[in-house]
């Protein structure tokens, strides 16, 4: 029975894995996620050798740390996945050989603001034949190192791995500095590896991790610190000696107040300093902006802090809209700088918010000079924990989030203006990120919403 079935086995798998794969990028449409800024390519399909070289000649880039070497060789397992690629080369198609990648700065230091562009070109002839990746810094040759395995797909009738439509020349550069996506390990408890999961699969669409430790719900380890310890304020200076970041975010959302008055020290603090509850919460916001500036931080602050007392915040805040819309034109306004959050459109726990609304949320709505432009730093979905864990994590976060990444990235003249035109390339970018392990879910529905019938991931 088991040797009866074993044939119709074998065709089944053969013919699941064929309707999995993703569409050549030779089919009519580029299908990069997220878009790059300029595109130009060929008609000349070239073979990927399974032996793909790094070649570094010429850079200024020392890679002491190996994080060039190690990309290479994540992108390498990526698009090789678990291929069996054993089919001949002697088709007459050229073979690329090997990717030369040639950073000019040798400073490899991750600051934000970091020059993140780069210049990709995969040649259709070439003896021997790479692709040239020119960059800035490391981490702009990493966004080229991604878009190159984007480029190339597997070739189940000829079990070779295929780069279509060659000569390639792609320039890029992101849109907005700030692209993130926070993650909230305080209301569940996120094993470590499902953490590095996450982080993994957003370098597929260029997002920057933003992680949310403590919350008024969390679980928190205090016990190393003595009661004596006036922690907020203290603290700041071992948090300072670990966290060498620009920024500091401070919350201050969602503050509830009347505890103070009912708390018996408190209250007396509160009546020797003639200050009534909104008084106090805008002592402790300032207080401790001072003391995160005097640590060489810029400050973050939830839009609260603007909309009560947005005239006594430090002019080295940063405004994180959450609320809803419209806020951003007021922060820039007033000159301060401002990250779009609004939780109509870029929560991800809001299983309502579909991914064409992650979409089209635009950060410059409304705001039309340049130099108040330039005050909004980006953007950041916000994965909060209450009803995720390691089982649903990665399926809420994706597919939506590379919608928003898409508007982070590419240039506005290059975005969609409707959502229809752009759903192809975002499913395949889904069955890309299946394929690579990630478990994104279906476009169509709610957030984390199961396939609605069987069939490929590219129809669902």
């Amino acid at each position: 029975m088991a040797a009866a079935l074993r044939p119709r086995l074998l065709v089944l798998l053969a013919v699941a894995a064929a309707a999995t794969g993703p569409s050549c990028a030779g089919a009519g449409r580029v299908d990069l996620w997220p878009m790059p800024a300029s595109v130009a390519r060929g008609a000349q399909t070239l073979l990927v050798s399974k032996d793909l070289r790094l070649s570094t000649a010429g850079s200024s880039y020392p890679d002491g740390k190996g994080i060039l070497t190690e990309a290479f060789r994540r992108m390498v397992a990526v698009v090789e996945l678990d291929h069996a690629i054993n089919g001949t080369y002697s088709r007459g198609a050229p073979v690329l050989a090997g990717v030369h990648v040639a950073v000019r700065s040798p400073n490899d230091e991750l600051n934000f603001g970091v020059d993140e562009s780069y210049r990709l070109s995969v040649p259709a002839t070439g003896d021997p034949l790479y692709a040239q990746i020119e960059a800035q810094t490391v981490y702009g040759a990493l966004h080229a190192l991604e878009t190159f395995s984007q480029l190339c797909s597997f070739d189940f009738n000829a079990n070779l791995i295929e780069l279509h439509s060659a000569p390639w020349t792609i320039l890029d550069a992101p849109r907005f500095p700030y692209r993130g996506l926070l993650i909230d390990t305080s209301r569940h408890y996120l094993p470590v590896p499902v953490i590095k999961g996450v982080i993994d699969s957003m370098t597929f669409s260029k997002l920057i991790f933003i992680l949310c430790l403590d919350s008024n719900v969390g679980i928190t380890y205090l016990c190393s610190w003595i009661s004596q310890v006036k922690m907020t304020y203290q603290g700041f200076t071992d948090f300072s000696k670990i966290f060498k970041f620009k920024f500091v975010h401070l919350g201050g959302d969602e503050v509830n107040t009347s505890c103070w008055s009912t708390t018996p020290h408190i209250k007396s603090w509160l009546m020797q300093h003639s200050m009534n509850e909104s008084d106090a919460y805008r002592y402790f916001v300032l207080r401790a902006q001072k003391i995160a500036i005097s640590h060489g931080y810029d400050i973050i602050n939830w839009e609260e802090t603007f909309n009560n007392f947005g005239d006594k915040l430090d002019r080295k805040t940063v405004v994180h809209n959450w609320l809803g819309s419209g806020v951003a034109e007021k922060v820039v306004a007033a000159g301060l700088r401002c990250i779009v959050s609004n939780q109509d459109k870029w929560y991800l726990d809001h299983l309502d918010a579909t991914w064409e609304g992650f979409y089209t949320n635009e950060p410059l709505t409304n705001i039309y000079n340049p130099e108040q432009q330039k005050l909004v730093l980006g953007g950041e979905v916000c994965m909060w924990g209450e009803h995720i864990d390691a089982s649903d994590i990665q399926q809420t976060i994706w597919p939506r989030a590379a919608a928003a990444a898409e508007r982070l990235w590419t240039p506005i003249e290059k975005l969609a203006k409707d959502t229809r035109s752009v759903t192809a390339r975002l499913a395949r970018f889904r069955c890309l990120l299946n394929q690579r392990g990630v478990a994104a879910a279906p476009l169509a529905g709610y957030g984390r919403s199961a396939p609605s019938e069987p069939g490929s991931c590219l129809r669902q």
